[in-house]
């Protein structure tokens, strides 16, 4: 998960490149390091052969949700896709509280008869990212036999996208704050900041205060059972990405008996508060920062420098001169050092290291931000949801959502200084995000253990800064039944990234495919 600036997983970077790692990996691991690109593995565990859920009655008075039929039509402007829309309960807990609509889409399984295994349900991450827009360009990258055993299935969560949305003022968006290192610097700034986002909260409780308490992950989860249930599926297959990880996991705790093939990229742990999550994120963009800038050391024509502290110190000084004097490109655009910290995340979590290495050489030589701007509109082109869908979901949650108070912010000020010199501004001001959110918390931080749920494979990136590699390992160990297979990489998630991983794509479609996991301490490479 990540940030509302930095929302969704990222993944659609032009490359990924080999990473100087700051320790070696297998030794930090201190766990064997393997290779999948050949035949299947030892000692692998396979999930038991694919069928019926066993038989459960439908919940009391949710029959006619269940029994709805899905009418599927040829999607506008996306001729591999079909779409429909389907109706759930705003409340589970009272469905004859009325309705709500859910968007959804498919891509035909091209395969027949034994090929096929059933639908594979998507999405992407956030929270607040549309599933349905992410399938359509995420779509054409499964493998051939990933796309002929399943129906590749996504639904816009509650609250979002083309579902029924959360709408609120139609300036809220707006005031989404855009910390900088000059922005904010203590008490006064955090204060600012707080009446901003209160002001925010009222406007979207008079807009959408009917559903702001019905689109948290465990409605989402719910709904995610409808869909199965209603494409004709006994288990839920699923693949999420980053937030994705809490919502697959919220799914196991829910409905264990339910649960078929489940992959988690980019894991979250749902144990962490508000609070740890902020402070590990800011973390995570540091470790990704010194990645790339070891890498950039070792070439000629690096623009910030021969060592990791050089780069630190010529990222601080672009940064402090761009808030003193704004690059101007044509009329209107400026492009600050607040602008400069937010495209070099969104170029880590990509990852995008050529092109992020262009863009700093041209801002520090020439003051030329073309290469910048081209980082900066595709990240925001990729990121399409608003303020007020990522505040709503996350503010149910006490892992999501931190509440502090400006005074508990300027205190935590030093920890997240510690953690993350270059990007601690990005992440601080989201402590203060839910205080005054007219709903929530509802679904408090805990670990979800999910006993009974069949084997889950999680994936994790060691290096991967909008969900650190820590917290996969986390919710491998907490959920009774998971496996985790590590990429020894950089970008944010693992699987079907562009030029990633071979190791990983095998391992996660042989799952996908066979329900065989990966030998315990796979590590890819």
């Amino acid at each position: 998960m990540d940030a509302v600036r930095h929302t969704g997983h990222g993944r659609r970077g032009t490359g990924r490149r080999g990473a100087v790692a700051l320790l070696s990996t297998c030794a930090l691991l201190a766990t064997a390091c393997a290779s999948l690109d050949a035949g299947h593995a030892p000692a692998a565990t396979r999930l038991a052969p694919d069928g019926a859920a066993p038989a459960e009655a439908v919940p009391p008075g949710l029959a006619r949700y269940y029994g709805q039929k899905l009418h599927w039509k040829p999607c506008a402007d996306q001729p591999s896709f079909q779409c429909t829309t389907l109706k759930a309960p705003l409340d589970y807990a009272h469905p004859e509280a009325g309705d709500i609509s859910l968007a959804a889409t498919r891509m035909k399984s091209t395969g027949t008869g034994a090929e096929r295994i059933g639908s594979l349900l998507y999405n992407p991450g956030g929270p607040g990212e549309s599933a349905v827009s992410g399938l359509w360009g995420l779509g054409p990258a499964f493998s051939s036999g990933v796309r002929a055993a399943y129906d590749l299935v996504a639904v816009d969560p509650r609250g979002v996208g083309d579902s029924t949305p959360v709408e609120c003022d139609a300036d809220a968006s707006a005031g989404l704050p855009e910390s900088g290192p000059a922005a904010v610097a203590g008490l006064s700034d955090f204060t600012v900041l707080d009446e901003e986002r209160e002001e925010i909260a009222e406007t979207c409780r008079l807009g959408a205060g009917r559903l702001l308490p019905h689109v948290g992950t465990p409605d989402a989860a719910r709904d995610m059972d409808l869909m199965r249930a209603l494409v004709g599926d006994g288990r839920l297959h699923f693949l999420g990405f980053s937030y994705g990880t809490y919502l697959g996991a919220t799914y196991a705790e829910l409905f264990p008996s339910h649960v078929g093939r489940m992959v988690l990229d980019g894991g979250m742990d749902p144990a962490l508060d508000g609070y740890h999550r902020m402070l590990n994120s800011a973390r995570g963009y540091q470790v990704a920062w010194e990645s790339f800038a070891a890498d950039c050391a070792t070439r000629a024509d690096c623009p910030v420098g021969r060592s990791v502290a050089e780069a630190d110190r010529a990222l601080d000084a672009l940064v402090a001169d761009l808030d003193r004097n704004p690059l101007r490109e044509g009329k209107d655009i400026t492009f600050t050092g607040d602008d400069l910290l937010r495209v070099v995340s969104d170029a880590l979590r990509a990852p995008d290291w050529e092109q992020l290495r262009a863009g700093l050489r041209e801002a520090a030589s020439a003051g030329d931000t073309v290469s910048l701007q081209k980082l900066s509109g595709a990240a925001q082109e990729e990121s399409g949801s608003g303020y007020e869908w990522y505040t709503a979901v996350s503010c149910l949650s006490g892992m999501l959502g931190p509440r502090y108070t400006p005074a508990q912010t300027e205190a935590a000020l030093p920890a997240f200084r510690r953690a993350s010199p270059q990007f601690w501004t990005y992440y601080i001001d989201f402590l203060t995000l839910c205080r005054h959110w007219p709903a929530g918390p509802s679904q408090p931080s805990h670990a979800i253990t999910a006993p009974g749920a069949p084997p889950i494979l999680v994936v994790g990136t060691t290096r991967d800064p909008a969900t650190p590699y820590a917290w996969s390992q986390a919710l491998a160990r907490e959920l009774s039944s998971a496996r985790l297979l590590t990429w020894d990489g950089d970008g944010h998630t693992a699987y079907i990234q562009p030029e990633g991983s071979a190791c990983v794509d095998n391992a996660v479609d042989r799952y996908l495919l066979s329900g065989q996991l990966p030998p315990a301490g796979t590590v890819c490479h």
